[in-house]
């Protein structure tokens, strides 16, 4: 027992990841039965990969005395956290459980990633310092988790108008919430992102103030951050006030979350202030 808890962060989560490839593999039998079960197994399989991902994050937070959000590997593994802790409380709920099978490949594809060595390196100083920069960026990365579970929403979206049209016998015997309900999930995972992400860049501006004395920089990262702001405000701006709702909102929504993972990491690394 003593050797198991001499464990280094990283050995959890890659044994979380694991879980979580398991719970992938479960994900295609559920869809090859058409979601016809209402089966615990993802769920179980998805806490207890969480429980792992969460003792990683705490031995490392505890190992170097900081909110563990200085490089490109911790920053994912806190946007996966933080779908897996979101799908966790919104799987309580039976009817919402199926959410795993589209979230578990999800958090597969972002474990993998994340534990490429090349991601895990520092510097001989943290990138952010605390506490305001730290608050930044734990909100920011929330906001990033919220709007993964948003795409996971969309996608299941997808998929239940995708069988109401071709397949509405095996719609109907199917588990997953009504159309309406999981626009209502996506929408609402998009507001509370967005609010997260406001706040952060609200909190970052004040950080470079602190420290560079302007509230604004010409820097990749933070132009970034910028137009991520504005496509999500134009989503929300979209649905809410134009109505633009059902199958071309589902896809806006994922495609805008696999635009943010997909450029997140490239422009971190040309960011002069994350990386000066």
């Amino acid at each position: 027992m003593a050797g198991v808890f001499e464990w280094a962060d990283r050995d959890y989560f890659l044994l979380a990841v694991g879980l979580y490839g398991l719970a992938t593999l479960y994900a295609v039998f559920l869809w090859r039965r058409g979601f016809r079960q209402d089966n615990r197994v993802i769920y179980l399989l998805m806490l207890a990969g969480a429980g792992l991902h969460t003792i990683a994050m705490l031995k490392r937070g505890f190992s170097f005395q900081r909110c563990p959000v200085t490089n490109l590997y911790e920053a994912v593994t806190f946007i996966a956290w933080t779908v897996a802790a979101s799908y966790l409380v919104i799987g309580l709920v039976r009817r919402f459980r199926f959410v795993g099978a589209f979230a578990a490949p999800l958090l597969l594809g972002l474990g993998v990633f994340a534990l490429m060595p090349e991601l895990d390196r520092h510097g001989p100083q943290p990138e952010f310092r605390p506490p305001l920069s730290s608050l930044h960026a734990a909100l920011v990365l929330l906001a990033y988790g919220a709007f993964g579970l948003a795409g996971v929403a969309a996608l299941m979206f997808v998929k239940q108008e995708r069988d109401l049209k071709h397949n509405k016998a095996r719609a109907a015997q199917a588990f997953l919430p009504s159309l309406q309900r999981l626009e209502q999930v996506t929408m609402r995972l998009l507001q509370v992102g967005f609010g997260l992400l406001t706040g952060g860049l609200v909190l970052g501006s004040g950080w470079l103030k602190q420290v560079h004395g302007v509230y604004f920089q010409f820097d990749a990262k933070i132009l970034w951050s910028a137009f991520i702001w504005l496509l999500y405000l134009g989503l929300l701006v979209a649905r809410g006030w134009f109505r633009q709702g059902g199958r071309r909102f589902a896809w806006a929504a994922m495609g805008a979350f696999a635009f943010l993972m997909l450029t997140f990491w490239g422009f971190n690394l040309l960011s002069e202030i994350h990386h000066p």
